[in-house]
């Protein structure tokens, strides 16, 4: 087993410096603290939990508030989960997955047992009933998602208004007039939940900035629901050529049912997608997408978390810009 010594004689500090590091008692400078770090990480150095709990009166724990809802798409959530332990793990954080969905009961919880020094919040709605607690408790906070007003938090997100506008502007672009958005399920917007709110108002407004008809129609993840829907869309807009998709569970039956109403993709429709990068690469039509940065949203949660922590400046609104990957699915507006 690795031991403080060792790690102190390879980051050529001494044992109490490395001990500092991890208990936060004292100021260590930024150069000599990512050194121990470094140190810690390369040796696989895993510090005692309840020694460091007694030495710096912290339990090195980050609780990951992440309900677990079945008109989620697990898989993306589950991506920036391991993001977020494996990413904690590199500072000295173990990670506490809260699954339920107690909501501020949950956060009351955490707060009063005082089992973790921080909270990383998912499945942001825009009038989250967690935030007013936020104000009350001890443990810092950082939302993965963006409420209606994020004055005063601290959040991590793709910019899903920037992301809607940039699919429809795409189209648009290759001339299509008439598009529809196909969404998350209904119970996804039932509860304003923020990415699927600020992904239809992006896409709304830069309809309407560039003179694009678009129909918003929520689904539920299934063939049959999206068999109901791609035919409601063709009956109420016969002259739909592109679709926005932001359901990555529809993805596969959506194309499968085109091919089965004789609609060539791109060229009698186009099809965009909001969705992780594997989803858009592995479809059976290589989707043109913008990509979901799980991973990246999950590290960056991380890292603010130990800037709150450790008192160093850090942006309070770190939105992703989005990234649009023009692949086979895309074209121009047929004629």
């Amino acid at each position: 087993m690795v031991t403080i010594a060792e790690v102190a004689r390879r980051a050529g500090v001494s044992p109490s410096t490395v001990s500092y590091v991890l208990s936060g008692k004292r100021a260590i400078s930024t150069e000599t603290r990512e050194r121990v770090r470094r140190s810690i990480h390369e040796l696989g150095y895993h510090p005692n939990a309840g020694a460091r709990a007694l030495a710096g009166n912290r339990s090195h724990v980050i609780a990951l508030m992440m309900p677990l809802r079945t008109d989620m798409y697990l898989p993306v959530m589950m991506e920036i989960a391991l993001a977020v332990a494996t990413t904690a793990r590199t500072h000295g954080y173990d990670v506490l997955l809260l699954t339920g969905e107690e909501g501020a009961a949950a956060v009351r919880r955490i707060a009063d047992s005082a089992s973790a020094d921080a909270l990383i919040l998912m499945d942001v709605e825009l009038d989250d009933e967690r935030l007013p607690l936020l104000d009350e408790i001890a443990p810092p906070a950082v939302l993965i998602g963006q409420p209606a007003d994020p004055a005063g938090l601290t959040c991590v997100d793709l910019d899903f208004a920037a992301a809607g506008a940039r699919c429809v502007a795409h189209l648009a672009e290759l001339g299509h007039r008439e598009i529809a958005l196909i969404g998350e399920a209904p119970a996804v917007y039932a509860r304003h939940t923020g990415f699927a709110e600020r992904t239809l108002q992006g896409a709304r407004a830069a309809a309407r900035e560039l003179g694009v008809r678009m129909l918003h129609r929520p689904t539920e993840g299934s063939y049959d629901a999206m068999a109901a829907q791609i035919t409601r869309i063709f009956d109420e807009r016969p002259g739909t050529t592109g679709l926005v998709v932001q359901n990555e569970a529809v993805v596969e039956p959506l194309l499968s049912l085109l091919r089965q109403q004789g609609r060539a993709v791109p060229e009698d429709i186009s099809v965009v997608a909001i969705c992780p990068e594997q989803v858009a690469a592995q479809a059976s039509v290589r989707l043109t997408s913008v990509a979901l940065p799980a991973q990246e949203m999950g590290r960056r949660a991380v890292e603010r978390v130990v800037d709150r922590l450790e008192g160093r400046e850090h942006r309070p609104l770190d939105l992703l810009a989005p990234h649009l990957t023009d692949r086979a699915s895309s074209g121009p507006a047929p004629v």
